[in-house]
Formats: structure tokens, sequence, C-alpha cells
């Protein structure tokens, strides 16, 4: 995935749904990035093609709560952003969306208590083993790009390091 040039749809809780995303495109939007979606959650889904609106939707199973949904539309420019702290937790569940968009993101930056209790988010960026097991995992086992949003660190060089790091991660 080239982000060189490219206008991006960052992900927003509550916001980064797929009526938003399309209006993004229409607006210019060369990549856009879906809401967090918690693999545990995404486990517990099944994917369900909806012919009527045309959209692909991952549903809760026993009800009908759409946890993730895309269409072919967005297919080539829609990022999966997943909220994680396993590895193969996290295959499983990319596995579940990988045909259905172009990349996906592991969110390592995200402060909320709820993602650092469950050692997502920004707790990731603590443990840089665990990063690398992360995204070695996923990008072994896709054929989608495979991202990663952090946050800054407490020093800029700390920062780079990381940064440096898991650029160096390969498959």
């Amino acid at each position: 995935m080239d982000y060189q040039n490219k206008l991006v749809l960052a992900p927003m809780v509550r916001v980064g749904t797929l009526p938003f995303r399309l209006l993004a495109a229409q607006y210019g939007a060369d990549i856009t990035y879906g809401e967090e979606i918690i693999d545990h959650k995404l486990l517990k889904c099944e994917r369900r093609v909806n012919e009527y609106i045309g959209s692909t939707d991952f549903v809760e199973k026993g009800t009908d709560s759409v946890v993730f949904r895309t269409c072919h539309q967005e297919r080539n420019h829609v990022v999966f952003q997943m909220g994680t702290s396993d590895a193969v937790r996290a295959l499983t569940a990319a596995k579940m969306v990988c045909k259905d968009v172009a990349a996906i993101d592991i969110n390592m930056g995200c402060p909320k208590s709820f993602s650092v209790s469950g050692g997502m988010g920004a707790a990731l960026l603590s443990k840089p083993e665990l990063i690398h097991d992360i995204l070695t995992m996923l990008k072994r086992n896709l054929d989608v790009p495979v991202t990663c949003k952090i946050r800054l660190l407490k020093s800029s060089q700390d920062t780079v390091e990381l940064a440096r790091r898991i650029e160096k991660t390969e498959k």
C-alpha cells in the first residue's frame, strides 16, 4: 500500500463507518480506515453478503449486530484497523476480513483504558517483542499489506528506534 501523495481518512471512533468512508472517497480520499475492531469481537462474527444493500457484513453470531461493514466499491482502499494483544488471535481475525479489505492495520496508539488494560493499543508500545510477533505473524500469513498506528513515545529517539524496528519486521 502506497501512502505517498495520498489523501487518507484516518481511523476515527464512531465515525469510520461504511457510509462515511464512501463519502470520504467520493470527496477524494485515496485510503480510508475503518473504526478499530477488537480481535475478540470479530472472532464472534460470521461473514454475510447483504445483497439488498450490496455490502459484506461481519455480524455477531446469534444477533443482527453488524460489527464491520464493507463493500466491493471500497475493496482496494479500505484499511481494517484491529485491536489485539495476541499474534495468533490477530491472524485468525485478520484472515476473516483480508479478502474484503486492502490492508490490515494494528492499532498501537490508543491510550483508552479499555485498550491499555487489555494489553492493546498504546500498551503494545512498551512490548517491542510482542509487536514483532504480531506483525511477523500477520506479514508471513496474509496476502494484504500490514501496517500499524503508533503514538509518540517519551523521546523522539525512542519513537524513531521503535519505528525502525517495526519497519524491519520481515516476512
